[in-house]
């Protein structure tokens, strides 16, 4: 257990909507962060969350989204698992196809040839044929598609109008740590 904690975590953002979520993750992960924003990333993010310089401050380490030469993009990096949160349609559609130009898609590239941890969190509604092919490509690769959909399940007893949007996206990012091997702070088993 010592050794993960060591590792660090990959956050990457691409421009979809769904940068609060990425900064909960940020806030939340029991391991240090690497923070990669594509251009289109760090517009949505001021329009939902403010200032891009407030939302790197979370991060340990912040990664220029063109630096081919940063540690996750090579292998040979440890790391505790990547979360592409939110991931874009466009990203998805490199990442399944194998396209690795820039550091996230480089990264992403990496942790599928690892066998470590790729969650993309993929923010689009509704989906085309062409997007759930791609899904199902990165799947089998080896990613975990994980549609930003918080676990309602969650807010037993509480009407919609006591659930915040903070409440949601905390439970979403706890299942994505859950995933990647951190415990949730509440189950199923807690709420049934």
């Amino acid at each position: 257990m010592v050794e993960i904690l060591k590792k660090r975590l990959v956050v990457a953002m691409t421009g979809a909507s769904g940068a609060y979520a990425a900064r909960l993750l940020l806030e939340k992960s029991p391991w240090p962060t690497i923070l990669i924003a594509s251009r289109w990333a760090r517009e949505v993010c001021v329009r939902e969350c403010g200032d891009f310089e407030s939302f790197k401050r979370g991060a340990g380490q912040v990664c220029d989204v063109e630096d081919l030469t940063a540690a996750p993009a090579s292998g040979s990096v440890p790391t505790a698992g990547m979360v592409v949160l939110p991931c874009s349609i466009n990203t998805l559609a490199q990442i399944a196809n194998g396209m690795a130009d820039n550091l996230i898609t480089r990264a992403a590239h990496c942790h599928l040839k690892e066998r470590r941890p790729l969650i993309l969190g993929l923010r689009e509604a509704p989906l085309t044929a062409i997007d759930l092919d791609n899904a199902a490509r990165a799947a089998r690769a080896g990613a975990i598609i994980m549609p930003l959909s918080p676990p309602f399940f969650m807010f037993k007893g509480k009407t919609a109008s006591q659930i915040s949007l903070h409440d949601l996206m905390t439970a979403f990012v706890d299942r994505v740590l859950a995933l990647l091997g951190h415990g949730p702070g509440a189950t199923w088993e807690d709420v049934r």
